[in-house]
């Protein structure tokens, strides 16, 4: 690969090491610097196991330092991906049965008593998508608090029957699942079992000798003028599943996710820190076909198959569609659909984070793409930052767009 130390396109300070045929996708990474506002943001791509891409630049914070090829920073919901392949690689080993009576691993659970399964979960069907109970402030950094919530109360549906984004709360019931499986935390199990052989920075609950890496989320806030999306409309219904999530939830998205006890926390559906790096060898693993961690073809090939996917999402209110624990293509841009969109290769699998970041890995193109950044944008999919890189490095493997806005060749 070739090695930039200089600016590229006027971008600030944008540093990596590409293949040459990635020039496009090179000049949309710094074009989101000078167009769309980017802060910091790093861009790996990974092609049949190898690094033919990876990008950084920007700055850490407004006027400070300048992006490291080993910053990190919290990517949201991509850790949603990560905390399936914990309960995947169980499922492997024969530990957990994804589909079998849920109560046999969680009696207590009162949506266990009701069919769920450990699947209903992964798939967001489960019907536990945010707590009635009143959260404190700290809920999301208070495990024991918010198992004991979810574990109490009556899902709002029959498990598997309806589909709604479980934005906070997907890791919080995988996690308890894992601890009884185990013994250990999700964070311990995903460090032991993933990142550690994957040679991967990313962590689910950061250590402590971490935090001076950390790039500081630079959080998104509707301006005066934003139009109400139905969500946003949703969110205002007192009660509803929508309204619950955003205002039922403690201040960690808010205030905790800038603090080391936010990081230190394991909230296994949203706080994991990594860069693009890690993002992009994590679903890299899988697109080469999943050996490096003991899964089989047939294993990755159902993590795209969708298993969930409904037209009205109860939490986001627009259209979805999820594997098992991973985001597929959604092709919203429709105004009727909501305009929000993932769109990649037709088998592809992976994650969205709040504000933007994504990674993803596209078996039949042997790609494991990893999009990071720290100053968040609009929206509850990808926005046109990660869609317009994501769109770039199709083109530069010579793919096409074909009529439904999916990638073929």
């Amino acid at each position: 690969m070739s090695q930039n130390n200089a600016s590229i396109y006027g971008a600030p300070k944008v540093r990596g090491d590409y293949e040459p045929r990635f020039s496009s996708v090179i000049e949309a990474f710094a074009e989101n610097f000078s167009a769309y506002g980017e802060l910091g943001a790093s861009l790996t791509v990974e092609v049949d196991g190898k690094t033919v891409l990876d990008l950084w630049g920007g700055q850490v914070t407004e006027g400070g330092a300048d992006w490291a090829c080993d910053t990190v920073h919290v990517v949201f919901s991509c850790t949603k991906a990560a905390t399936a392949l914990v309960l995947h690689l169980l499922a492997r080993d024969g530990a957990l049965d994804l589909d079998a009576p849920l109560s046999e691993v969680w009696p207590e659970l009162t949506a266990a008593q009701q069919g769920a399964t450990a699947r209903m979960v992964l798939d967001h069907s489960i019907g536990l998508p945010a707590v009635r109970a009143e959260a404190p402030t700290d809920a999301l950094t208070q495990p024991d608090w918010m198992v004991r919530a979810l574990e109490r109360q009556l899902p709002f549906w029959a498990p598997g029957t309806a589909v709604g984004y479980h934005a906070l709360t997907y890791g919080f019931l995988a996690g308890e699942i894992v601890r009884r499986v185990t013994g250990r935390s999700l964070g311990q199990v995903f460090r032991e079992r993933i990142a550690l052989p994957l040679e991967l920075d990313f962590h689910i609950g950061l250590p402590a000798a971490e935090e001076e890496r950390v790039a500081p989320i630079d959080i998104w806030r509707p301006g005066p003028g934003a139009k109400p999306t139905n969500f946003m409309l949703a969110a205002k219904e007192p009660g509803s599943i929508s309204n619950l999530f955003v205002f039922n939830s403690g201040d960690w998205a808010g205030r905790g996710v800038n603090t080391r006890a936010g990081r230190a926390a394991e909230i296994g559906a949203a706080n994991g820190v990594g860069n693009a790096r890690a993002l992009a060898r994590m679903f890299s693993a899988l697109a080469t076909g999943g050996q490096a961690l003991g899964f089989s073809a047939d294993d990755v090939a159902g993590f795209s198959l969708a298993s969930s996917a409904t037209h009205r999402d109860a939490t986001l209110q627009l259209p979805t569609r999820f594997g098992p624990g991973f985001m597929l293509g959604m092709d919203n841009r429709h105004k009727a659909r909501g305009g929000e969109s993932l769109i990649f290769g037709r088998n592809a699998f992976g994650h969205v984070g709040a504000g933007g970041s994504v990674g993803f890995a596209d078996p039949e193109a042997r790609l494991g793409f990893g999009y990071t950044m720290n100053r968040q944008g609009a929206g509850l999919l990808l926005n046109p930052r990660g869609q317009r890189l994501i769109d770039a490095t199709y083109r530069a493997l010579g793919y096409r767009t074909s009529s439904p806005g999916f990638w073929a060749r």
